[in-house]
């Protein structure tokens, strides 16, 4: 992609913003004029914390950690959120412009970072390309991560197509119900299916190298519910039938009741062992790639 394309992408994501529609809850506020959306965000990029974070998969982390960057607020409002107090804006720290986010970035590849780990970034598409191609122009070279909770617009993607390297999207819930009852969404599950395709058109199965750490692709969550509520079963047949019997996964068991779980049984207490054991064996027996 030429630089002049790069740049027209970047403004045609700023000019998304006036009447925004970066991600498919469509609130058509006036970010740029300071208007919030549903997600909270509104003109300027807020970030709460960022470093080396030696938590992720193994294909992230390496021996100087993911360089992972937690952005404020979130277009999803899952009930059982675990970091909501970054997700719904109570935890928040100053705004950045976009060429502070780039020097973040840079400074993270100093420290040793495998990668550029990119937390809930879909409020901020502009500002998140804009430091991307100015870090790149001060020599970044990482992997870009883009750590998000699945629910994009396509549109957006392929606007980002050629700034990122590995997607990493949440498979929260294999239906539209589930996604409606417990994530404030009304078609979670169709538009996820939407985005991940084309996820996977642009950058492929991931790849990783002799090290061990992925270098480009798709690499797909999957947190067991209790009770099997995030239809697991149906999730590893969509992945593996629709998208990619090769396709990178990593089925998580550290589900834990956060947020507002408490009042919606049985979101109220941790997974069995059963349940995470027979949500594993129907991603095992769809043949993916489990990590």
């Amino acid at each position: 992609m030429s630089q002049a394309e790069r740049r027209a992408r970047i403004e045609s994501l700023r000019s998304i913003m006036k009447s925004c529609t970066l991600c498919p809850r469509c609130c058509r506020v006036d970010r740029l004029s300071g208007e919030k959306g549903l997600c909270g965000a509104a003109g300027e990029v807020v970030i709460n914390s960022a470093g080396p974070h030696f938590g992720e998969e193994r294909e992230l982390v390496g021996a100087g950690g993911s360089g992972t960057i937690f952005f404020v607020n979130c277009n999803l409002q899952c009930l059982f959120c675990q970091n909501w107090t970054i997700s719904r804006g109570v935890e928040r720290k100053d705004s950045l412009s976009c060429e502070e986010l780039a020097e973040l970035m840079i400074s993270l590849q100093s420290l040793g970072c495998s990668n550029i780990n990119l937390v809930s970034p879909t409020p901020y598409l502009y500002h998140i390309t804009n430091a991307i191609d100015l870090a790149a122009g001060a020599g970044l070279t990482l992997p870009v991560v883009y750590n998000c909770g699945g629910y994009e617009a396509i549109a957006s993607l392929r606007l980002l197509e050629g700034f990122i390297d590995i997607y990493m999207p949440d498979a929260k819930y294999g239906s539209d119900q589930a996604g409606k009852k417990f994530s404030g969404v009304e078609d979670y599950y169709s538009r996820f299916k939407e985005a991940i395709i084309e996820m996977q058109r642009q950058v492929g199965d991931l790849v990783t190298g002799h090290n061990g750490l992925a270098s480009r692709g798709l690499l797909v969550r999957h947190l067991v519910l209790p009770q099997d509520l995030a239809g697991s079963r149906e999730v590893a047949r969509f992945l593996s039938e629709e998208l990619s019997a090769g396709c990178a996964v990593n089925v998580m068991a550290q589900y834990y009741p956060a947020y507002r779980a408490a009042e919606f049984p049985p979101l109220d207490r941790q997974i069995t062992r059963a349940e995470y054991r027979e949500a594993r064996s129907a991603f095992q027996e769809a043949g993916l790639r489990l990590l």
